[in-house]
């Protein structure tokens, strides 16, 4: 694939040559869905992942941020890879690739010692660091709330009901400590690696999604596709995790809260696939009201 099909502009492609001589492309890793643009190159014998994205791509800032202050513990224990360089100018990220294929699709997906695997790095990313901020539900509540006023196709029947759910969430006081958080934490940005020392060896990638937040937020993709399903997985990632940090009240406002973000931005997006996954997930949700 030449340089110029990349979809990467010029500045961007100049930016990765400048620091990588010797790049060449292996393959277009891109999931379509944004303006990001994930590509596979080595130099010489060292394999990189280059993301680059438009002015406007919300998630650049976010990962670049993750990889310059809560990432380091992950990197020390190899659970993740390194940031080399970064233009924040023009928007590219070149990473250390990490080894192995996505657990997603494969029989990693749904086996208990990649799920245990998942817990140990999440509860490490965690315990990075605490914070507290009082303001926090209240802009969680007003952002579900605007997503509501955008185009979707949640029925008329079931806004009603997540509005006046919102409008219940206790957001005068402040709430439980906020942690960094991978934000998008499933097999899809899991990859497991058959070739490590320790048998299926499991890493985390893409913090495009990344911020501070109660920590059981980065539980919610989990337990709908995967725990309700198999409650041994659920098992095995608290087994590495610790400590279950869900608590009933504040979860089924979280579940809802983050059912209303799935649903408007994948039909947004046009992934009809995860925006099915969001009304189910709202229909799961307000069902504990």
């Amino acid at each position: 694939m030449p340089w110029g099909d990349t979809g990467l502009d010029d500045h961007q492609i100049a930016f990765v040559l400048r620091t990588l001589p010797d790049a060449v492309l292996v393959a277009d890793d891109s999931w379509g869905l944004l303006d990001t643009r994930v590509l596979h190159v080595v130099d010489g014998d060292v394999g990189y992942t280059v993301k680059a994205s438009g002015q406007d791509n919300t998630h650049f800032p976010r990962e670049l941020e993750a990889h310059r202050t809560v990432t380091d513990t992950l990197r020390a224990a190899g659970d993740t890879g390194a940031l080399v360089a970064a233009d924040e100018q023009h928007r590219v990220l070149i990473l250390e690739r990490v080894p192995g294929h996505l657990a997603l699709g494969t029989v990693d997906e749904h086996a208990p010692e990649v799920h245990r695997q998942a817990g140990v790095v999440l509860r490490r990313l965690h315990d990075h660091g605490t914070r507290h901020d009082p303001t926090f539900l209240l802009h969680e509540q007003a952002k579900a709330l605007a997503a509501l006023d955008a185009p979707h196709r949640i029925s008329p029947e079931v806004v009603a009901r997540t509005r006046a759910a919102l409008e219940m969430l206790p957001t005068g006081h402040p709430d439980e400590p906020l942690v960094p958080t991978h934000g998008d934490f499933h097999p899809r940005n899991w990859i497991v690696d058959d070739d490590d020392d320790r048998h299926g060896r499991l890493r985390v990638i893409d913090f495009g999604r990344f911020g501070w937040r109660p920590a059981a937020f980065d539980l919610t993709r989990l337990a709908v596709l995967h725990w309700q399903d198999d409650p041994t997985l659920e098992a095995a990632f608290f087994d590495g995790y610790g400590d279950d940090p869900r608590e009933s009240d504040a979860w089924r406002w979280l579940q809802v809260r983050e059912a209303v973000g799935t649903a408007t931005w994948a039909y947004a997006v046009g992934d009809e696939g995860f925006e099915a996954q969001g009304h189910d997930m709202l229909r799961g949700a307000l069902a504990t009201f």
